[in-house]
Order: C-alpha cells, then structure tokens, then sequence
C-alpha cells in the first residue's frame, strides 16, 4: 500500500494582512497550499512542515499558523527554522505529540512512525541566529534511533540543508556546524531514503552520505537562482509548491515536485477511440 508524506517548507507566516518583505502574502500563500493538499488525488498520510513556520517566532504569529494547517486531514509534524522559536512553538501546539518528545533537551527533536515510514527531525536551529549547528548530543541521538529501526524506510529532516548549494548568501547562512558528522551518522544507516530540508526556498537535489539530501521550495516566495558567489540575496515569486515523498514497499521511496496553483488541464493524450490526439 502506498504511503505519502507531504513537505511544506518556509511558510513565513505572519498575522492576516501583513506582508513578508512589503510584498508577500505568506498566510494567504500557506491557505492556498493548505487547499491544494487536500485536493490531491490521492490523500496524505502525514504533512511534514521544514521549518520557517513564521516569520519573527511570536505566539500570535503560531496561532495564525495553527488555524491556517487546521483544514490539513492528516496529521501535521512542525519543525522549527532560524525565524521560529523552539519554546513558543511547543506552547502553540500542546496538542502535537512530536513536539512533546524531548530526546535532545529543549531543542526540537523527534521521531515519528506515519504507517511504516519513519520520520526523525533534529533542530538545526541557533538562537538569534540565521545559521544552522547539529550539536554533538543529538547526532548521538540521531545514530541510535536509525539503529534502533534498521529495516524501516526512514526521512531524516532538518531545517538547513547539509550541503553547499552554490547559492552564496545561503550558504553563507547554512548548517555551518555539524553537517559532516551528520554524513557520518548517514552513512551507516542503510535505510535512510533522503534527507529533507527547507531553508533555501527552492527544490535542490545532492547525492549526500549514501543517499539523496534534497530542499523543499517555499508555500510562498522562492530565492533567485543566481549561482554567483557574490550574488545579492533576493527572491523571485515563482509559483509557490511543495515535494510528495511516496513510498510503496517494497519499492524505493519516489519524490514529486508540486505546485501549489491549478494550471490549464489536464488534457488527454488519446481520443474516444484511443487513438493519439495530433491535430
């Protein structure tokens, strides 16, 4: 039986009528995406959300996110990013048993089964910060959960991608600390399918410690593909869009760039008669 879990990553979200950046409408982007997870074909086990939940960690900020993913039919997994805060987090979400789980202290770490596929995220997080560090203790924690499950198909996540992703001014602000011995950890577990990340607003792929470590894009605003060292930071608004992980035992877990916005379709290739649609 197939399984899919949904990644929604950088949602910004900030209080109803406030723009990101003077431009963006990042509630109205996550309401949008929102709807069109629940419009899938096929419905999702689990929705995983990368981090950048909102924009400055404020708890009325949580509580606009909280009622924007209320519409989800699934259950919803919530992992902090540089603009979030770990404690302010947990109070908005009581309710969410991952956020109760404490392996690493007060970051926000945790490790969920959705229907045979497990899901692990360590908090990449630094305080006042926009960079990302793994601390020692949580990949010691990390290597004795994937060894504790070494035939389960496993998503690793964390908000900052462990990889130089050529995009200079993001890198600048990567996981500076820590993604070596994450490679490490990787390596030795078989059964991790990807590493999932956020953080950069745009799809990225890299062959990462045996597997495939890739970033999410934005619900809302992406960042300009310019892959100059020194180029500005800006962002573009290309349409907004999310990745399906789906997973078929025992078949290879497969990923599907989604965009948010319905497009002019779908048509068919082949009439009535079955014959192909060329004129």
């Amino acid at each position: 039986m197939q399984r899919l879990l949904v990644q929604l990553s950088d949602t910004h979200v900030r209080l109803p009528g406030q723009l990101a950046y003077r431009r963006v409408d990042t509630s109205a982007f996550l309401a949008r995406a929102v709807a069109a997870v629940n419009a899938l074909p096929q419905q999702a086990d689990a929705v995983v959300v990368t981090g950048d939940l909102t924009d400055f960690g404020r708890a009325d900020e949580y509580a606009q996110l909280r009622a924007l993913l209320a519409p989800l039919s699934c259950p919803v997994l919530l992992m902090p990013g540089n603009h979030d805060d770990g404690d302010t987090l947990r109070r908005a979400f009581p309710d969410h048993p991952e956020l109760a789980q404490r392996p690493c202290g007060e970051r926000v770490c945790w490790a969920v089964d959705v229907k045979g596929l497990f899901v692990v995220a360590l908090d990449s997080t630094v305080p006042r910060a926009s960079h990302g560090e793994l601390e020692d203790a949580q990949l010691d924690w990390l290597d004795r959960t994937l060894a504790a499950r070494p035939q389960a198909p496993t998503i690793v996540a964390v908000h900052h991608p462990p990889f130089a992703t050529r995009i200079g001014h993001m890198d600048d602000i990567g996981l500076l600390h820590g993604a070596d011995a994450l490679a490490r950890v990787i390596a030795r577990h078989g059964q991790v399918e990807r590493v999932i990340a956020g953080h950069l607003h745009r799809p990225i792929e890299c062959r990462f410690a045996g597997t495939i470590a890739m970033t999410g894009p934005s619900t809302a605003h992406q960042v300009e593909l310019d892959l100059a060292p020194d180029a500005p930071s800006m962002f573009r608004m290309e349409p907004p869009g999310f990745l399906l992980h789906a997973w078929a035992p025992p078949a290879p877990l497969v990923t599907h760039l989604a965009y948010v916005d319905a497009y002019e379709g779908p048509h068919p290739f082949f009439d009535d008669k079955g014959a192909l649609i060329d004129e």
